[in-house]
């Protein structure tokens, strides 16, 4: 790490990290070429680093991976949970090596440049994960060139003007566009993928779960599926009068990027409208937050935020009583969050980080509400927590 304006690059260094305190981080290129601004994140799990870059929570940000060894499976086109990727880049301590999996069909590296997302190799992660342990997450700049050429002074600006995820709305950028049945499949088999669902259009058995996608990971909707829900998605923005309209059993809020404040402009007043009908709500992550919101709590920006597939998180009461204190290993991915401080009367704590103590469980008294902080959909991740979607699905009429 360096701090020189404009120094030439380290022989063999095609890829570089600007933080906008001045910091310069070299490392070896891969992927697409060019540069990108967001906040720099570490994520803490051994597998699964195809999903996390195409986890919509993800965008505007640039994911440190702290397992060195990254891209040993390769990509298929299954383990994806959106269209498109929405993480901005990636940093990683070895280089990309050739994939040895049997369900690879591209190296990591390859599938990086075709999708437009910058890859850096060759950086000590452990130190850059405890400096955002210790200084938080930093904007920054990660750019590649083959030739090893770069403006530093210029990536140095655009890392400082960049306003940062505080107050960014990003769910409107990564919400599907249009209302549609989910069709996609639920359970993965060996030699079938997903399986497809056409039979549940028809379908007068299963509850009708209506999902709202404020950039939600597939996964969620396979395990609502799974749990035995007809599943409806539909855009961020849409209207309380058009959610009532599709005839929802319940209503799911999925995770998605940002900061919750900016999101809860348009969306909290839609949940309170649905808590006042008293309508089944299920809240994940970002969905928790703003579920929170709706209910009168507050949500905060973290020094560090959670992101990895081993944290664990103890239940603690409420529609848990029964199971108060047991443990669970959770998949996590926010750098948000609720407030313990300001929940109101009308909100009973259910789970919590045993991490920090922060809160990941809500319920709202009186009403058919909860919503976690964590990933029960995990994708990757522990599957500790499949019981939330049996929970939600199995009270809806």
């Amino acid at each position: 790490m360096t701090h020189a304006h404009n120094p030439a690059a380290p022989e063999g260094a095609t890829g570089i990290l600007v933080l906008a305190d001045g910091t310069i981080i070299w490392g070896r290129g891969f992927g697409a070429t060019g540069s990108a601004v967001g906040e720099v994140c570490f994520n803490t799990a051994m597998t699964g680093y195809q999903e996390v870059m195409t986890d919509p929570s993800y965008a505007g940000q640039i994911v440190t991976f702290t397992f060195p060894h990254i891209g040993n499976v390769g990509t298929n086109e299954e383990d994806i949970e959106a269209d498109n990727p929405h993480a901005l880049g990636c940093i990683v301590r070895e280089d990309i090596t050739a994939p040895s999996n049997f369900r690879d069909q591209k190296p990591f590296d390859q599938w990086m440049a075709e999708q437009g997302r910058i890859g850096i190799s060759g950086v000590d992660t452990r130190a850059l994960t405890r400096r955002i342990r210790e200084a938080g997450a930093p904007n920054a700049v990660i750019a590649h060139d083959p030739e090893g050429q770069f403006d530093i002074d210029d990536l140095l600006g655009k890392a400082r003007a960049w306003s940062g995820l505080e107050g960014l709305d990003l769910a409107k950028e990564v919400t599907g566009h249009q209302t549609h049945l989910w069709d996609k499949g639920g359970a993965w088999r060996l030699g079938h993928g997903y399986a497809p669902l056409e039979e549940l259009e028809a379908s007068s058995t299963r509850p009708h779960v209506v999902a709202i996608d404020y950039g939600a990971k597939r996964n969620i909707f396979r395990n609502l599926v799974k749990a035995g829900a007809k599943v409806t998605v539909v855009p961020a923005e849409t209207s309380y009068e058009d959610v009532m309209a599709l005839k929802p059993a319940g209503v799911f809020l999925s995770n998605g990027p940002g900061d919750p404040a900016a999101t809860g402009v348009y969306a909290v007043p839609v949940i309170q409208k649905l808590l006042e009908a008293d309508v089944p709500l299920f809240g994940i992550c970002l969905g928790h937050q703003m579920l929170a919101l709706a209910a009168g709590a507050k949500t905060v920006k973290m020094h560090q935020g959670h992101r990895g597939a081993n944290h664990p998180v103890q239940r603690i009461g409420g529609g848990w009583a029964e199971t108060e204190g047991l443990v669970e290993i959770t998949s996590m991915n926010h750098g948000f969050a609720v407030d313990s401080e300001t929940l109101p009367d009308t909100i009973h704590e259910t789970h919590k980080s045993l991490f920090d103590g922060s809160n990941c469980g809500i319920e709202i008294i009186g009403k058919r509400a909860f919503g976690v902080q964590y990933h029960p959909e995990a994708s990757p991740g522990p599957q500790d927590s499949f019981y939330l979607f049996e929970k939600f699905v199995g009270g809806l009429e």
